[in-house]
Order: C-alpha cells, then structure tokens, then sequence
C-alpha cells in the first residue's frame, strides 16, 4: 500500500488573479474600489500591538452584538466567521448530511462544488433557464439541502423575494442558504423571511459592500438553533477562528452606516453608466443587482477580449465554461478605472474590424 492511497482528494477553488505592479486596473475580483469607513483607518492606527499576544473572544460578542443591532436581530441568531467562504464551509459540514444530494445552479458561485465534494456530500447543479434564472421547479425535487446567491454570481441577477420564498416554502425538511454577498448593491434581503422559517439560512460578507476583503468576516443569520447547530461544529474544529483585528475593525465598519450606503450608491451610480457605454459597443449582459456586470460581445469572444485587456493591464474575469465562455465579469472600479476600461474597450473592438 502506498500512503498516498489514504489522502483524501480535493480539486480546488481558483480564485481571480492577484497581479501586483505600479498601473494595474483590478477589475477581476470584485473588491470594493473605496475604501473602508474612516473610523476602521483612524482604530488601526490606535491599535494596541500588546493587545495581540491575548486570544481573540471566541464568541465575538461585540462584533455579533452589533450586527444584531443593526440588523434587527437577537446575537443568538448571528454566526460569524472568517469570511464568507469559511462560514458557507461550516454550514456545509453542518447541514448538508443526509446522504441526499444538495441543489445548486450550474452557473453559480464556484466554491459550491468544490465544498461538496471535499466533505463528500453529493449534489446535483440545476440548469438556470435560458435567460439565466432560477427554475423553481428545479427545487422542488428530493434533496438534503438547497444553496444559491442571490444576486448570482457571476451574472448578478437578482431572484424577486416571492421566488426565494417558494423555494423555502417546498422544503420545509431541509436548510435552504441564501448566499447574499451582492445584496448591498440593489438587491432586496430575504432577511425578513427569517420570522416565518427556521430552516433559513442568510449569509453575508464584509468583503463586497463594507471594503474589508483583506479583512476576511463573514457572517450568517438565522433561526437560534440553526446558529447553535453552526457554532457547535465551529468550537469542535477551532475556537479562536477570527483575529483580534478583524473582530474590532468590523465594529467600527458596520457603525459607519451613513459611509457604507454612500459607498454602494457611487458603485451602483458607476454601474449604471457603464451599462449604457457597453450598450453602445454592442456587448450584450443580465441586468446585475451586483458590483460586477457579466457582459458579451457579438462578434468578440470572451476569451480574446480577457487576453487583450490583460495586455493593457486590465484584469477581468472570464470562465472557459458552456454557456458562459463568451462572457467576461466586470468588477466595478472608481469612475476612471471604468473609463480606462472603456478606452481599452474600443481600441480592441476597433483592431477586430
């Protein structure tokens, strides 16, 4: 027997590039271009460096109390993590355990598959419509559990409320998880969902809306016995999952409430625009509720314009998948990294006739 017959296998997530260098325009990731709320800058310059060699709250109390706070809930029905992907991942490990398969669309966050098959939980990707939706009837099948965004990434459409509440109304014997990590840019939460089912799920992030992906806090909201459930895996693997830094720093960016909905309005605002300069150079795209735009040309293929703009040293995201190839996904930069991108735009589109 060979000991590398005994490891347990896992084909990984690949996140967007990282480049680095002077005069990059970063539009691949979907980092906020502004940053956090002046409060987090002025409390990590008064920092105390001694407060660093003490364990970090394991229950991250005042971080939770504030969330709770601001979103009208009690802190026994908040669970927060490092980032959103480490809370998505124990929920997995939590809930999915039946031996039934998950639901997931095809095109979707690609981390979902990735958790599946490293906690070895069966699943079964459910096609979005021509018009890339979800298909209700989909989930409507025997499953062990239901995730999905909402808006989608990487389409940014948006699921109306009555949708998603379908879906939670059909499975009342499984845990449906709303992954809401675009909801800040126009979308509308199921949050209010909450009161009527326990078997909801409602996970969001500081990395999008709040400037703090470098910060790495998630965090999920649900029913008291769902979080327990969360928290009990959670201390059976590590207590101390998020720093002392990220705990305080994460206070100080949800207090700034005025900072943060200004910040989302210039990002919807650039949105916005960007739609109507990309209409006019024949790209085709779902109308995003989300800080990226998923955009086609007609004649261009998505895999040339991703090379070319990466020649001028604008970094997009593209997928050599079906169904999406031809598409590219835009994070939304200030006002002139747009433009920038606009510039390069033509002068691709130009070269190929």
């Amino acid at each position: 027997m060979n000991w590398e017959d005994n490891i347990r296998r896992a084909v990984p997530y690949t996140p967007g590039e990282q480049p680095q260098g002077k005069g990059i325009i970063k539009l691949n990731t979907n980092e906020n271009p502004y940053p956090p709320a002046p409060g987090v800058e002025k409390l990590l310059r008064e920092m105390d460096s001694d407060s660093l060699r003490l364990y970090p709250d394991p229950d991250a109390r005042e971080l939770t109390e504030t969330l709770a706070k601001y979103y009208g809930l009690r802190p026994a029905q908040i669970f927060v993590g490092v980032g959103s992907d480490d809370v998505l991942a124990m929920a997995f490990l939590t809930f999915f355990h039946s031996g039934r398969p998950i639901l997931f669309p095809d095109i979707t966050y690609s981390f979902y598959d990735v958790w599946a098959g490293l906690f070895q939980i069966p699943y079964r990707e459910c096609p979005l419509d021509g018009d890339f939706r979800l298909r209700t009837e989909d989930y409507l099948q025997e499953n062990g559990g239901i995730i999905f965004p909402n808006p989608n990434a990487p389409t940014g459409i948006l699921e109306p409320l009555e949708k998603v509440e379908e879906i939670l109304r059909a499975n009342p014997g499984v845990v449906v998880i709303v992954d809401e990590a675009y909801i800040d840019f126009g979308g509308v939460s199921c949050l209010p969902l909450l009161e009527k089912y326990d078997n909801l799920l409602v996970v969001q992030t500081f990395s999008k809306s709040r400037s703090l992906a470098g910060m790495r806090i998630g965090f999920a909201m649900g029913g008291e016995k769902l979080i327990t459930y969360l928290k009990n895996v959670k201390f059976s693997f590590n207590s101390y999952t998020m720093n002392r830094t990220a705990l305080a720093l994460g206070v100080e960016a949800v207090k700034d409430d005025a900072y943060f909905k200004n910040c989302n309005a210039r990002i919807v605002e650039t949105r916005e625009r960007i739609k109507k300069e990309l209409l006019k150079l024949d790209f085709t795209f779902m109308d995003s509720r989300a800080n990226f735009i998923f955009a086609a040309h007609k004649r261009v293929p998505g895999a040339r314009l991703f090379a070319e703009l990466k020649e001028r040293g604008i970094f997009v995201r593209h997928w050599e998948k079906p169904r999406i190839a031809d598409h590219i996904r835009i994070t939304i930069g200030t006002e002139e990294q747009m433009d920038r991108l606009l510039e390069a735009l033509r002068e691709i589109l130009a070269s190929c006739g």
